[in-house]
């Protein structure tokens, strides 16, 4: 049977599951295909800005150095998506709206579940909690 999805935007909680527990990209995408099957995958470029993010806190050298490994890989092996003026219009007009109605999503989430809607694509994570806030956003826990 063939995928109802299009493609998948993994969000960064799924790719730092993945890193802290020592996987290596190719487990990593071994992984979320058996989960997702053969859809196209993405990764928003607010995602870049996340892991690097963590390049930068980390309690070692040693352990920057594992992250900067894992982040270069990803970046090598999974496309990314850039924000676009397509991506900001979409952020504006949920984030808008959800705030109309007292709901207050976290920037980030929003940014990167708006690539996964411009796409036409579902969002896999392990935070259902806040991407399940945005509307006409498939949410997937992998």
């Amino acid at each position: 049977m063939e995928s109802a999805l299009l493609g998948v935007v993994l969000d960064s909680s799924v790719l730092i599951g993945a890193e802290r527990k020592r996987l290596t990209t190719p487990e990593v995408i071994r992984s979320i295909r058996q989960a997702i099957g053969d859809v196209p995958i993405v990764i928003s470029a607010l995602t870049v800005a996340e892991l690097g993010h963590g390049i930068y806190r980390a309690d070692t050298p040693q352990r920057a150095v594992q992250r900067r490994q894992f982040l270069e890989e990803l970046k090598a092996h999974i496309p990314i998506h850039p924000l676009t003026a397509t991506t900001a219009e979409i952020v504006a007009r949920i984030g808008g709206e959800q705030a109309a109605n007292g709901v207050n999503l976290p920037p980030a989430d929003l940014i990167i579940g708006a690539c996964a809607i411009e796409l036409g694509y579902a969002i896999a994570t392990n935070n259902l909690r806040d991407f399940g806030r945005i509307p006409g956003l498939v949410a997937m826990q992998i």
